[in-house]
């Protein structure tokens, strides 16, 4: 049984994903109303298009890092712009592709760290180089994760730690506080990523 407590953020952190999802795949999206509303496919020009100069992205690992990152985090062929703290200010713009490799990223960690070997790290997880690969990605992450929540009983929500996730406050915060956490992540880049595709849409016009 689902603690009554967690009722209310599985339904909002599902809702929230599928609006995502549907903004990013099509064919259709819930514009909120009950309605559909037609939506392209995301693709790989979308997916790392640079709205401004100096933007975050993910490139080829053989690039090398872009403006005012020192980095590539993550695994593989592709990695994601960074810098050690403290990060450069005023933030830099990051693409949609950044934000989705983020987003999947933190998604299949705290899954992992909740429910998992709790030993997947960031610099072994696969950055997506492509609009496909990152929808895959994100798809498995955010299963992953409701996995997790699934198997979290009222003491769970109650434990400090119960999450062992290295990159937020998670040894610090009752597992409900992290649970709504990433409801607000997911909420609040998928928010991004939705103005992300519509600048892009009309960005001719």
């Amino acid at each position: 049984m689902v603690p009554p407590r967690l009722v209310p953020l599985l339904a909002q952190f599902d809702f929230a994903y599928a609006r995502l999802r549907g903004r990013l795949a099509g064919p259709v999206m819930d514009s909120g109303d009950g309605t559909d509303t037609r939506v392209e496919p995301l693709t790989d020009e979308e997916y790392f298009w640079e709205p401004v100069p100096r933007c975050w992205s993910v490139r080829r690992r053989t690039d090398g890092p872009g403006a005012r990152a020192t980095l590539l985090a993550g695994a593989g062929d592709w990695g994601r712009d960074a810098a050690a703290y403290p990060h450069p200010w005023p933030p830099p713009f990051t693409t949609l592709a950044w934000r989705l490799s983020h987003l999947g990223e933190m998604l299949a960690l705290r899954a992992d760290h909740t429910a998992g070997s709790h030993r997947l790290t960031r610099d072994g997880h696969p950055v997506p180089g492509g609009a496909a690969e990152a929808l895959t990605a994100l798809e498995a992450g955010a299963s992953a994760w409701r996995r997790a929540l699934l198997g979290a009983d009222d003491a769970a929500l109650d434990t400090v730690g119960h999450c062992t996730y290295p990159h937020g406050g998670d040894a610090e915060e009752p597992f409900a506080d992290i649970v709504w956490w990433v409801n607000q992540e997911v909420l609040h880049h998928g928010a991004e990523i939705a103005l992300l595709r519509d600048l892009y849409r009309d960005r001719r016009r």
